[in-house]
């Protein structure tokens, strides 16, 4: 699976970040800690071309007058480099006239495959393989961070379902009081049949005609509430109260900032609009567990449905270190005692 184009750490230099146009590295690292620019790096100036002096017209004599044998690129026999490659030539796997060479560092690619290629060239010649990562792929680290872990993405969901739950038994609760009450005379029949072996349908309670409006009523102050808790604490630190318990933040895929209302907007309604759909034989509800479950089988960056809509991925944040344990310094230094 191919990464989007974006900005992450180089796997060859942890301590520097560089952009990904979807096939290969382009431009030049920058320091991990800072924050990188929106969109590509810029355009590289093309090199200048290079002055003909008097001496390149004729080859060099060596010794007894014959032509100098000695290669300028720097390896004896080494062949022509690829069509607007600048620097010394680094023939492609299996190329006439040299084994292969170690790839550059902060390349994917295949030992004995080269480095990145020129200002005019993006990838491996037509026709050649383009090089994949040796093995397993490394896991990334979006902004130097690691990937938080499904257990804890679980139980910060988990710890957020519940407080939204307690905010609908506190504002939902009259409307879910009278939706059992309309319902209730029908429910109770049909199980005392049902128990009993009895299979007719004549003469069961009819339900209230309330109880469709109602139901409607329960599942609008129910989203309601979900996206007044969760969207704008998310927009403004990535992290719910189950999140900031659990030290896990969901940030931007190209860059580490807030996610903002409308991204933050776009990665709740992934999974909190099914909601409305509870009463349409529980496919929202089957809708919502199938974007729980979805990290599990997203590599390698663990995204949901809704972190893929919203181009997010959610990290595992460093743990504070606590001083208030720390044994305290000395104030007396070597040698001051006599």
């Amino acid at each position: 699976m191919s990464l989007e184009p974006g900005w992450y750490v180089d796997p060859a230099d942890t301590e520097t970040r560089r952009w990904w146009d979807g096939e290969g590295w382009i431009g030049a690292p920058i320091p991990v800690d800072v924050t990188p620019p929106d969109g590509p790096p810029p355009a590289e100036p093309e090199p200048a071309p290079a002055t003909a002096t008097p001496a390149a017209d004729q080859p060099a004599s060596g010794p007894g007058g014959r032509p100098d044998a000695t290669p300028t690129s720097g390896t004896p026999g080494a062949p022509s480099s690829w069509p607007g490659q600048s620097g010394p030539a680094n023939p492609w796997p299996g190329q006439p006239g040299q084994a292969g060479q170690a790839g550059q560092a902060g390349q994917p690619g295949q030992a004995g495959q080269p480095g990145q290629a020129g200002p005019g060239m993006q990838g491996p010649p037509p026709g050649w393989p383009y090089p994949h990562w040796p093995g397993a792929q490394p896991i990334p680290r979006p902004h130097g961070l690691p990937l938080a872990s499904y257990g804890a993405r679980l139980v910060a969901r988990l710890i957020d379902l519940g407080i939204v739950f307690l905010l609908n038994a506190v504002v939902n609760g009259w409307f879910v009081w009278r939706y059992v009450e309309a319902v209730s005379p029908y429910l109770r029949e049909s199980v005392r049949r049902a128990l009993n072996g009895d299979t007719s349908t004549e003469g069961l309670p009819q339900i209230d005609d309330q109880a469709g409006g109602l139901q409607i009523a329960i599942l609008v102050i129910a989203t309601a509430l979900w996206y007044a808790y969760e969207v704008p604490s998310m927009a403004a630190r990535g992290q719910t109260f189950g999140k900031r318990l659990m030290g896990v933040r969901a940030l931007p895929v190209e860059a580490d900032q807030p996610l903002g209302f409308g991204r933050a907007t776009r990665r709740w309604s992934t999974l909190g609009l099914p909601t409305l759909l509870w009463y349409c034989c529980g496919l929202g509800l089957l809708l919502q567990l199938i974007d729980a479950i979805s990290p599990l089988f997203d590599h390698p960056l663990r995204q949901a449905l809704h972190d893929k809509r919203a181009q997010t991925v959610v990290v595992q944040l460093p743990r504070k270190r606590d001083t208030s344990t720390a044994p305290p310094e000395s104030a007396d230094t070597p040698g001051d005692t006599p």
